[in-house]
């Protein structure tokens, strides 16, 4: 989780995208623990390689070992300083990569429900897509091990597309032939890759599977990050175990249509909110109408009418836009 997130600017500005809240909780914490009941097992620990200090601060840090805590598991954390490829980010963890071991990206949610192959030495995370030659899709055999990674194919290759989540039963072969590839100095793009060293662990003779994930929501930018929260409220909803709409609210003369998250005090006057609205601790909403929307804490909203609209922390706005996308700190009167 250590890239800046620019696609999400003006929101990833001023917060690190794995930490902005998506359906009540910020985007990392959800993936982790969506991980967690897939594998079903406990969990030692959970490794978190982050980029720079002066923007992964000590409060970042004190949230992640907070979430390893939740799980019974201690938090390592590590420090890419260079955006050198996702490889180079896996090895930045070196000292925690023996065992078995998830990797993941910081950026997507998922909803899965499979058992690990026993038999697989790695399993990667797959969903199915209508246009794989837009993906990176597996290639598999006829006893369905995957045997290449193919980027974008031109022609037909398989439906699964690589999402990237990986489980590797002994994350230590991994260590070692991605160690190979920085030695030799293998890149792409100027980037070192996970895949060089998947494709060496393949050409040893490892085994291979696919995990089908059920859903697998990016949280990549505005209009996508929006679909992902409408998406994850109508799961949690259907699931129930989650209570959406804290019960320090306060309605006057408002009302909420479900499915919405709502933050503790939370004041909503002569609102109506939902479906599919995500309302941060602490936020005031009056005279307004809100929908399909992502609005995060302490914030002020009046006299607005709001669809697929996207509002950071501390805002005051005040107006008559509709599907907006507002960063931090920002005030529109």
């Amino acid at each position: 989780m250590a890239g800046r997130g620019s696609r999400l600017r003006p929101h990833s500005l001023t917060v690190p995208k794995p930490l902005i809240p998506v359906a009540g909780q910020p985007i990392v914490h959800r993936l982790v623990k969506d991980i967690a009941k897939v594998l079903k097992q406990p969990i030692d620990e959970v490794a978190f390689v982050l980029g720079d200090p002066a923007w992964f601060g000590d409060d970042v840090v004190e949230s992640l070992k907070a979430l390893a805590k939740s799980l019974g598991a201690k938090a390592s954390i590590y420090r890419q300083d260079q955006p050198l490829g996702t490889g180079h980010a896996i090895m930045c963890a070196k000292p925690s990569l023996s065992g078995s071991a998830v990797i993941a990206y910081a950026d997507t949610l998922i909803r899965a429900k499979f058992d690990l192959d026993p038999v697989a030495d790695s399993v990667i995370w797959t969903k199915q897509v209508k246009n794989p030659e837009a993906y990176g899709v597996v290639k598999l055999n006829t006893n369905n091990e995957i045997i290449e990674l193919v980027e974008k194919p031109e022609t037909f290759v398989s439906d699964q597309a690589v999402i990237g989540i990986y489980y590797f039963k002994e994350v230590s072969v991994l260590k070692d032939k991605l160690q190979e590839i920085l030695d030799e100095n293998i890149t792409n793009g100027g980037e070192y890759q996970i895949n060089d060293g998947i494709k060496r662990m393949m050409a040893d003779g490892k085994v291979f599977k696919t995990g089908t994930v059920d859903e697998w929501m990016d949280c990549g930018n505005k209009a996508i990050t929006l679909e992902t929260n409408g998406k994850m409220l109508d799961f949690l909803q259907a699931d129930g175990e989650e209570q959406l709409v804290a019960s320090s609210i306060i309605l006057e003369n408002s009302k909420i249509i479900e499915p919405c998250f709502v933050g503790e005090n939370v004041v909503l006057k002569n609102t109506t909110i939902g479906p599919h609205v995500s309302v941060g601790n602490g936020t005031v909403i009056e005279n307004s109408t809100v929908k399909n929307s992502l609005i995060q804490t302490n914030t002020s909203i009046k006299n607005a009418n709001l669809d697929n609209a996207m509002i950071g922390n501390n805002v005051i706005y005040n107006g008559n836009f509709t599907s907006i996308s507002i960063g931090d700190y920002s005030v529109l009167e």
